[in-house]
């Protein structure tokens, strides 16, 4: 404990899953911690989970003033910017392209690249000058589908690759002044959802039985992962002492997964 002693972090996609408990971990491990979301009835149970080490930002950070406003907070609330965990994701349920028509393609496509790859750019350019101050760190949440096929459908993992392209080339030209590194959780139990234009909003990772055992099953340490077991990686890349030579780094925490192929 204490890994964190005196940082402040930027935690975006915080009122649930992994933002949430890797804002939990943080403020553990002595951080003082900006959680940003769209869902506000979750940020303040995180609020008042973490108590006055936690600031909210009720937004969509795949729109800039939600950034800009979690950045600010950040400074003002606590004073500096450290670390900024960037952690917002959607997932398309394996849609299979072919049987999207033209218009639904333009409009998934859209509304998953905002999300899942536009919220990361958005985040990281809002607190660069931040970061470059305090030589601090950004890790982004990548996945098992950033690596390979059959983690989700076409625009999922094109999404997916596309974060790791931002974490090498952010790595590349923000040295030496800022590490970028990233975390690539296997399946886990979250409320992870879809999105509008696929009618899939509604529908919540952690409430489809079939699918959390059929990734258990898959998993050569066999069991689909809890939010919490990833938290440590995150922590481990926020931290300049522990952490100091590393960037481009995407530590995967997949129980295996990665290791079948």
């Amino acid at each position: 404990m204490g890994w964190l002693e005196g940082q402040v972090a930027i935690v975006t996609g915080a009122a649930s899953g992994i933002g949430r408990a890797v804002a939990a971990r943080f403020v553990a491990e002595g951080a003082r911690v900006v959680a940003a979301d769209r869902a506000e009835g979750g940020l303040a149970t995180l609020r008042a989970q973490l108590g006055s080490a936690c600031a909210t930002v009720a937004g969509d950070v795949s729109l800039p003033d939600a950034n800009a406003r979690a950045v600010a907070a950040a400074i003002a609330s606590f004073g500096r910017l450290d670390t900024v965990i960037s952690n917002v994701g959607v997932f398309d349920w394996h849609k299979r392209l072919d049987r999207l028509s033209p218009e639904d393609c333009v409009a998934a496509h859209d509304e998953m690249f905002a999300i899942n790859v536009r919220s990361h750019a958005l985040i990281a350019r809002e607190a660069y000058p931040h970061l470059r101050d305090s030589r601090g760190s950004l890790v982004m949440t990548c996945s098992t589908a950033s690596f390979r096929g059959g983690g989700g459908g076409a625009l999922y993992t094109a999404s997916k690759f596309a974060v790791r392209g931002l974490v090498y080339q952010l790595a590349y030209e923000w040295a030496p002044d800022v590490r970028v590194n990233a975390v690539a959780p296997g399946g886990t139990v979250t409320g992870l959802s879809g999105i509008d234009s696929l009618g899939s909003t509604g529908r919540r990772l952690e409430e489809d039985e079939r699918i959390v055992a059929a990734v258990g099953a898959a998993t050569p340490l066999g069991f689909a992962a809890a939010p919490e077991d990833h938290a440590a990686a995150y922590v481990l890349l926020a931290s300049a002492d522990n952490s100091r030579g590393m960037t481009g780094t995407v530590i995967v925490s997949d129980g295996g997964l990665l290791a079948r192929i």
